[in-house]
């Protein structure tokens, strides 16, 4: 058996070779529902353990872009979707780990 042929064994989906939307999108929501638990969302507590989720979003907004198909079909159009949507994903799970620490915001006068 070859070693190129280990990665024939794992599913399509699990397989980092192989471009899937459903895998990018996985991880992504994955990385937002771990970054809620992670912060206790309604007493935003400040922890370093965000960046795990932060980085995990980020790896799947990269899959989702390889994706992309070069002409403009309904399926490049989903994919764009997706692309807004895991940025808006990124972008909360960085308020989530960057607010706590942010002290100029939560002070009164």
């Amino acid at each position: 058996m070859d070693s190129a042929d280990n990665f024939s064994v794992l599913p399509e989906i699990l397989n980092p070779r192989h471009r899937s939307l459903v895998r990018a999108n996985l991880l992504v929501l994955c990385s937002l529902v771990w970054a809620f638990f992670l912060s206790d969302f309604p007493h935003n507590r400040p922890t370093l353990l965000l960046i795990l989720p932060t980085l995990g979003s980020l790896a799947g907004t990269a899959d989702t872009v390889r994706c992309i198909r070069r002409r403009w079909s309904f399926y490049h159009g989903g994919v764009i979707l997706c692309i807004y949507m895991d940025l808006m994903v990124v972008a909360m799970i960085l308020v989530f780990l960057l607010y706590p620490y942010a002290m100029w915001m939560t002070s009164s006068r």
